[in-house]
């Protein structure tokens, strides 16, 4: 009867979207979200370090916190990392992250999609095998941006995106084609649902025409909700609401706008602890 114990983990602060949705569905969950920004962002490593950091910060967390379940909230992570985590620990589900692509090939009706992702997801097999199983009938377009990523992280920090610089990074999700045009655009970084109302702006009135953009946190947080379901975790139907804190990497404290923002994902608590991070 207890509540569930819930690690959302990210690179940085992108996996906040996800642990929003998990939040609305178990309001009464003990949560740890945890940003590894000490090394972000992924995409500037090798596979190697991304698969030796991650399991490093999440022993370490496992090993403090003792969650229920973790959910990786990062598709470079998730395509990389969730067969090592699995095999460390058999006994402590995790939920990972990738591209939505089976839902957008299965929403487009005019069959031209674009995946907008991290260059290193866009280019990763694990992509390339979604597209290949769940989107043969559609034409793909892949779009890697070097930067949405961290504009995003910035915006979380109180830095407003520029708009003419969104609007050239947004521009290659558009393709028309004999006639046809993409209707959807798959957000396959967990950053990029925190810049959605600027991208649902740009699509209808700079760079393109109104598309539907494909948040994946949903999805995630609904497989969260059932794994804790078979586990035995039920809803609670009246009560506070769980605690919640965040963890950073870095050892750095964020600042008073940061904490604001946190506070309102339900993460009032701060904890920081200084995790060594080589790039080479």
């Amino acid at each position: 009867m207890r509540a569930p114990k819930i690690l959302v983990f990210d690179s940085g602060l992108g996996g906040l979207t996800v642990h929003d949705e998990i939040l609305r569905l178990r309001p009464h969950a003990h949560f740890l979200y945890a940003a590894d920004d000490a090394a972000f962002p992924y995409g500037r490593l090798s596979e190697d370090l991304v698969v030796a950091r991650v399991m490093n910060v999440i022993a370490r967390l496992a090993e403090e916190f003792a969650p229920d379940i973790v959910v990786i909230a990062c598709n470079t992570a998730s395509t990389l990392v969730l067969p090592h985590l699995r095999a460390r620990w058999p006994q402590l589900p995790f939920v990972g992250t990738v591209p939505a692509i089976k839902p957008a090939a299965e929403k487009s009706r005019s069959r031209l999609i674009t995946i907008l992702a991290t260059p290193g997801t866009v280019a990763r097999d694990y992509t390339q095998a979604l597209i290949r199983e769940h989107a043969s009938h559609c034409q793909v377009n892949l779009v890697g941006s070097q930067s949405l990523a961290a504009i995003a992280e910035a915006f979380m920090r109180g830095i407003a995106p520029e708009v003419d610089e969104l609007a050239r990074e947004l521009a290659p999700c558009f393709v028309e084609q004999a006639g046809a045009r993409t209707d959807t655009v798959v957000l396959a970084c967990t950053h990029y649902p925190l810049l959605l109302p600027h991208f649902i702006q740009l699509a209808g009135s700079k760079v393109g025409w109104p598309v539907e953009f494909i948040d994946p946190a949903p999805a995630i947080a609904r497989r969260t909700d059932h794994v804790l379901s078979e586990r035995g975790f039920i809803h609670a139907q009246s009560g506070d609401h769980g605690e919640g804190a965040a963890f950073f990497t870095s050892g750095g404290a964020p600042d008073d706008a940061l904490r604001a923002i946190l506070r309102r994902y339900g993460l009032p608590a701060i904890r920081t602890g200084q995790l060594a991070f080589e790039a080479a």
